[in-house]
């Protein structure tokens, strides 16, 4: 039952001592302030590396490089070329790959539309490819299987080409010029990184019959499924011995062969923000810690203070619960308005900085979501109760005799 004499009692001896209160509030309300401008900051920081990892997470890349070591008596230096029988060596050396697919990158070529020109990177891939990719598909269709077979001259397109060649115009349907072969334009694509729009996707089967010699591949991706990051490594290593063996060159000599895991990249990623985040929250915790020292502080002068009303209050029958109930609603209340001023200060300044700002591969929409909310919410009423515990459990124990003696 709400006790409005108690509420009156208290929030009558905090308007007697205003000064007091604020500069005791005021260090709780900064420690969550802080807590919450280094977790939204912290949380900025992972948005905008993790945005980089726009790629399926659980894809797996690879290519020939230059070989740097000597290896079964030839040279280093030789170029390591994977071709097309390269996609059935992966795909028969494991069971539950998805997507393989092979890329060959064209480079910067002059891709035309009526009289509008651009200079766009043309990339030759198997349809798997926009998977690992992650494009987001606009407009028409992605490459598919029958364009791959059937050797079709069709193209996917980048919104930036899209918007750059064909302005307000719908692309699907339409013909491009492509080193002056014309290709249809069956899809548009979009990605979360605007620079890979700025791209064109043709089948790889039509690239390598016109454009490139034939069967050569850049290099190979697929998705690894479910594997877990040990199983993926393996895959690769497996991998490199079937590649080593098969181009002669070492097991050993990373630049023969490069490769890339993204899931272990992105759960790497991931640990390490964790990590950043448990730091950053001890360093609030501890900050924290100081408020709620300085409330505790300000409430055993309170229970000095009001030494003989405790007595009194004890004499004629109150129980020491609700003595301890007493103090500790008081250091609540200070502890919970101030430490909401706090929260809601830092959030206003990451919710201005957020809309300020410009996005950067880097740092993006620094903010703080419902759980850290809840989680400080439940923080400041914690700190209460601690603030205010030791002090009450001293007023509780005020026998009535000394109380009412006491000067």
């Amino acid at each position: 039952m709400f006790d409005f004499d108690k509420w009156h009692e208290i929030l009558s001896t905090i308007r007697k001592n205003k000064l007091r209160t604020f500069l005791t509030g005021l260090s709780v309300a900064w420690g969550i302030f802080m807590l919450i401008i280094l977790l939204g900051s912290g949380n900025g920081l992972a948005k905008g590396v993790m945005y980089n990892f726009s790629d399926a997470k659980n894809s797996i890349w690879m290519g020939g490089g230059q070989t740097s070591k000597a290896y079964n008596g030839l040279n280093a230096g030789r170029r390591i070329e994977f071709v097309n029988e390269d996609l059935a060596l992966v795909s028969n050396k494991f069971n539950g790959i998805e997507n393989l697919s092979a890329r060959y990158d064209m480079g910067g070529t002059l891709v035309s539309y009526k009289n509008n020109y651009g200079n766009f990177e043309i990339q030759a891939i198997h349809p798997g490819h926009q998977v690992t990719e992650a494009v987001e598909l606009i407009e028409g269709r992605l490459l598919n299987k029958l364009d791959i077979k059937e050797y079709r001259k069709v193209a996917v397109i980048g919104k930036s080409v899209s918007n750059q060649l064909f302005k307000d115009e719908n692309p699907v349907g339409k013909y491009v010029r492509i080193m002056g072969i014309p290709f249809k334009i069956v899809g548009v694509f979009g990605d979360i990184h605007e620079g890979e729009t700025q791209r064109l996707y043709i089948p790889i089967s039509l690239a390598q019959k016109t454009f490139i010699t034939r069967s050569r591949v850049g290099s190979i991706t697929f998705t690894a499924g479910d594997a877990t990051v040990d199983e993926t490594n393996q895959m690769i290593d497996n991998l490199r011995q079937s590649f080593a063996h098969k181009y002669n060159f070492d097991p050993d000599d990373t630049r023969a062969m490069w490769s890339w895991n993204a899931l272990k990249e992105y759960q790497q990623m991931q640990a390490l923000f964790k990590g950043i985040n448990l730091f950053v929250l001890i360093i609030g915790i501890f900050t924290i810690i100081a408020g709620i020292v300085g409330v505790s502080n300000i409430m055993l002068i309170v229970v000095k203070e009001r030494t003989k009303e405790i007595g009194i209050r004890k004499a004629i029958g109150a129980t020491p619960s609700s003595i301890i109930w007493l103090i500790i609603q008081e250091s609540i209340l200070i502890t919970a308005i101030a430490g909401y001023a706090g929260l809601l200060a830092g959030v206003f300044l990451l919710e201005t900085v957020a809309r300020m700002m410009p996005a950067t591969e880097f740092f993006r929409q620094p903010g703080v979501d419902f759980k850290m909310a809840i989680g400080a919410t439940l923080m400041i009423v914690l700190a209460g109760v601690i603030a205010g515990f030791f002090p009450a459990r001293k007023a509780a124990n005020i026998k009535p005799v000394v109380a009412l003696h006491d000067e």
